[in-house]
This record gives structure tokens, C-alpha cells and sequence, in this order.
């Protein structure tokens, strides 16, 4: 690790030095100085703990030469001025490994979370209209701004998927941690004889794909038009303004059919696409990398339980770090923040001890 910072260290110098080099071109220049600021507070992080390394062999020195009994009390102190700075030295070492960890690609991207009712009927389907307005709510709270990209119904009028894309600095860094199953424990409203009913929904969070990362050929999609069904306006069962395109190489398929357009549905149905393979790419580049699946939290899996909401004893468990609040009507009110802390933080400690 100290090699590491060394290097970086000598690489900084370097960079300074073509920044205050008269000779080197504007484009050299503005290049070394983006690389300066994203190494900087490395260098400064590690200079802190280089010069309380030689504060402590100063002390230590100082300590060696008290001979005079006189100076008891001295002495005291001294030891204590070298056990705070060795514990000053550890916390740097912390904090060192914490900057020098990979930074996720993904993490200040916007993102597209797609909720699907699973298990448990028109239950699962309340579950899941629940968990959409806990994620809005949150998305609120967070002052990012959120969008409805496409949202399908049950005859019950029960919600069966719905896509919202969501946009705001850190939105994938805090909400990549509720890809998986959420479980609900409750008596329905229709069960007679007060039963507790389990039901589950999924929720997978795709990193938004920008034109860069995701090149899509014409020639590799399939674009239908249909008549759009269901609850809605004039435009509904009158035009053919539902879409619905088919990636061949993937087997990707996505409608969309809730504008009144066909261009602005083809335009949603885009976004959701070219996130669903980025998200492809990203995982079989995941697979490749040895041992990266067990520094994270869970899988990343869909199908992964890693929630339950049992709302009679008010209580939401997180099953991955033991988590568990009885503030269960805050929680689905949109105050996730704290968990998603734990969860960051947990996943933290993972890689700092790998690393």
C-alpha cells in the first residue's frame, strides 16, 4: 500500500511540474491539472501521516534522552503525546485505504429502477405501488428529480411493473444497495379471518447508459407498433402509439405505451433498453474479475431476498447487515438514508480488508 502512495506521491510532483512548465501545450497542461485534483487529497492525506510518523520518532527520541527523575511528570506527558499521535497514525492509515479503494464507474450516474409485483397476487401488487412512492419519496427528499418511464396494471388495476428513471448526483452510489426481493408480511384487507399474508416484489436499479457506452445498430432491433390498452386518456386504444422493441443479439424486450406518441414511447423505450445492456456488459465484465462478486453486498441479484416489511410489529429487517427498525411508516415515507449508509459502510470494511 505505501509503495502505491509513494508512486502516486512522485506522480503528483511530475504533474505539477508540466503544469508550471512554460513549454507544454494548453491540452497537456488541462489534463494534468484534472489528474492533479483527483489524486490531491491522497497526497495531502498521506504527507499527514508521513509527517505524524516523523513527530512520533521525534517523541520517541525526546523520551530516550529523560533521564532526570525531576521529570516524572514530563515524561507523562510525553507518553501520552506519542499514544495519541500512534493513534492519529492508524486512523490516517484507515482513512488512506479508504481514498486508494476502486471508485464504482456507476456511482454518480442517474438511474433507472424498475419494480415488479412477485409472489403473493394483488398483494404483491400493492407491495410493489408502495415501494414505487417510497423510492419517489425518496428521490424527493434527496432533491433529485424522478421520472415515470413506463408502468403496466392488473385487471384489479394492481400495479404489475413500473420504470422510473431517476436523476441526481450519487442517485446509483445510494440506491445500486435495493437490487433484490422485498418482502412484505401483513393481513390483507380481504383476508376474513385476520391471516398474515407473505408477498414479495423485486427491485432491480440499472446505472443510466449514455450514447458513449451503449451504440445500438439499427440493424440489430425490432420496432412494433400496437395499440396501447388499459386506464388512460383519449389517445388510449384510438392511435397505435405503443412500442415495442426487440434487441436480437440480447433477447432484450421493452414496451412502452404510456405517452401519446410513438416517438416519445420509441424514446423511453431506448433508455430502458441501453441501461438493460449496459447492465449485461457490466455483469459479464464482473463475472471475469475473480473473488469482485464477494466484496459486495449480496449479489446484486434480483432474486436475492434481502428485505422483509412486516408491518404489524412495524418493522423492516435488512437481512445483510442485521438491520432492523420498528420506524416501519418513516421507512416507506422515504427515510431510507440510514440503512443505505450501514449497507455502504459494510461494504466498505469488505473491501478495505481485501485490500
Amino acid at each position: 500500500m505505501f509503495e502505491k502512495l509513494e508512486s502516486i506521491k512522485k506522480k503528483c510532483e511530475e504533474l505539477n511540474k508540466t503544469v508550471s512548465n512554460p513549454s507544454k501545450d494548453y491540452r497537456e497542461i488541462q489534463e494534468a491539472i484534472i489528474e492533479i485534483a483527483k489524486i490531491k487529497p491522497i497526497v495531502l492525506k498521506y504527507e499527514e501521516y508521513l509527517d505524524t510518523l516523523s513527530l512520533i520518532e521525534d517523541e520517541k527520541e525526546m523520551l530516550g534522552e529523560i533521564d532526570d527523575k525531576s521529570l516524572k511528570k514530563f515524561k507523562e506527558l510525553v507518553k501520552e503525546d506519542i499514544k495519541d499521535l500512534s493513534d492519529k497514525k492508524d486512523m490516517l492509515v484507515k482513512e488512506l485505504k479508504i481514498l486508494l479503494l476502486p471508485e464504482d464507474i456507476n456511482d454518480k450516474k442517474n438511474v433507472i429502477v424498475e419494480i415488479r409485483a412477485g409472489v403473493g397476487g394483488d398483494e404483491a401488487g400493492i407491495f410493489a405501488e408502495e415501494l414505487l412512492k417510497m423510492y419517489l419519496k425518496y428521490a424527493e427528499k434527496q432533491r433529485w428529480k424522478s421520472e415515470l418511464l413506463t408502468v403496466s396494471r392488473s385487471k384489479s388495476n394492481c400495479l404489475k411493473e413500473a420504470v422510473i428513471l431517476i436523476k441526481g448526483k450519487g442517485a446509483y452510489s445510494k440506491l445500486k444497495y435495493e437490487i433484490g426481493v422485498h418482502r412484505v408480511q401483513r393481513v390483507p384487507e380481504t383476508e376474513t379471518k385476520g391471516r398474515l399474508h407473505t408477498s414479495s416484489a423485486t427491485v432491480a436499479v440499472l446505472p443510466e447508459a449514455d450514447d458513449i457506452e451503449v451504440k445500438i445498430n439499427e440493424k440489430d432491433i425490432r420496432v412494433d407498433t400496437f395499440r396501447s390498452s388499459g386506464n388512460g386518456g383519449q389517445y388510449v386504444n384510438t392511435t397505435d402509439s405503443a412500442v415495442r422493441i426487440t434487441h436480437f443479439p440480447t433477447g432484450i424486450v421493452i414496451s412502452c405505451q404510456d405517452e401519446k406518441s410513438q416517438t416519445e414511447n420509441k424514446a423511453k423505450a431506448m433508455k430502458i433498453l441501453k441501461a438493460k445492456i449496459y447492465d449485461l456488459y457490466l455483469k459479464e465484465q464482473n463475472a471475469e474479475i475473480s473473488g469482485k462478486r464477494k466484496s459486495q453486498i449480496g449479489s446484486g441479484d434480483r432474486s436475492e431476498k434481502i428485505r422483509t416489511y412486516n408491518f404489524p410489529k412495524s418493522r423492516v429487517t435488512d437481512h445483510r447487515v442485521d438491520y432492523t427498525s420498528y420506524s416501519l411508516e418513516s421507512f416507506m415515507d422515504g427515510d431510507i438514508d440510514k440503512v443505505i449508509e450501514i449497507l455502504a459502510a459494510h461494504e466498505q470494511a469488505k473491501k478495505i480488508a481485501e485490500l
